[in-house]
């Protein structure tokens, strides 16, 4: 067998039994980050799959097995779901991980993949859409003001976000609540406290709205309404008021379902993630 016929089978191989390809492990030799880790499944058309707040890769396991013929490429956030925190262990993290993302994106040789995120990761694919990386953005539950989320601003929020970093970071009290947090929010456990409490911070301070219209990337927006039909009607609203000014937006509802779509209704969130990605 020549070696050109040898490589032939081992990229068949990859494929088949449906784990790291062949070129998954290349890129990953080729890339090191002190902010992230990233995984490689599949082949064929490339798509990001990057996890919200506290969250590792793990959310997407449904997402992986329901649709072939994707190289989905899985962002894990150091300091989340088991992995040390490394550089995300002080300072700022939400925009220097949406420069590691991008700095991937070059380092591999993806051209603009199509780019899904939910909850924080929502934020960073959107930032990403905003540095003409991606070629679609997905996002997934969140609002493009990470404050909006719990019913501010992020001007309004932003000194309050201040402040609760520091008492989740420097109090006992709130260590203790961090802890609980992390121990019942699905996916979570393993992510360090002091991330945890940066992001929100990060979050609470951005407001990606003023931002939308210059995006050229089409944008979709899955978000999770409850079964109270008053209450759907008002998270509609939300939703809709918050991203009117990125032309052409497409707005999904699917319920009844909690904050992790892709886990409560998994049937309806891939249908709604292969129609987006028909595109790609």
């Amino acid at each position: 067998m020549t070696k050109a016929m040898d490589r032939r089978a081992l990229l068949l191989g990859a494929a088949t039994a449906g784990v790291t390809s062949w070129a998954g492990r290349a890129w990953a030799a080729a890339f090191s980050s002190d902010r992230i880790a990233v995984s490689v499944r599949g082949t064929e058309r490339d798509v990001l799959l990057i996890p919200g707040l506290a969250s590792g890769p793990g959310i997407w396991n449904g997402v992986l097995t329901a649709l072939p013929g994707y190289r989905f490429h899985l962002v894990h956030v150091r300091g989340f779901a088991g992995l040390p925190p490394q550089a995300n262990g002080s300072g700022a993290v939400v925009r220097p991980v949406a420069d590691e993302i991008a700095r991937y994106i070059g380092a591999v040789g993806l051209r603009r993949p199509a780019v899904v995120g939910h909850s924080m990761g929502g934020t960073l694919a959107m930032l990403l859409g905003l540095k003409e990386l991606a070629s679609r953005v997905m996002v997934v539950d969140m609002l493009p003001a990470g404050a909006a989320m719990v019913g501010g601003t992020a001007s309004g929020l932003g000194f309050l976000a201040d402040q609760l970093s520091g008492y989740l970071t420097g109090t006992a009290a709130g260590r203790r609540y961090l802890a609980q947090m992390v121990s019942q929010a699905p996916g979570a456990q393993g992510s360090d406290p002091d991330v945890i409490a940066n992001a929100l911070r990060d979050l609470a301070n951005i407001d990606l709205g003023p931002r939308l219209p210059g995006m050229a990337a089409p944008l979709e927006v899955v978000y999770a309404v409850g079964s109270d039909p008053q209450q759907a009607a008002a998270i509609t609203s939300r939703f809709r008021a918050a991203y009117a000014d990125k032309k052409g937006v497409l707005l999904k509802a699917i319920g009844p379902s909690g904050h992790m779509v892709m886990g409560d209704q998994p049937a309806r969130f891939n249908a709604a993630l292969k129609d987006f990605l028909r595109g790609v």
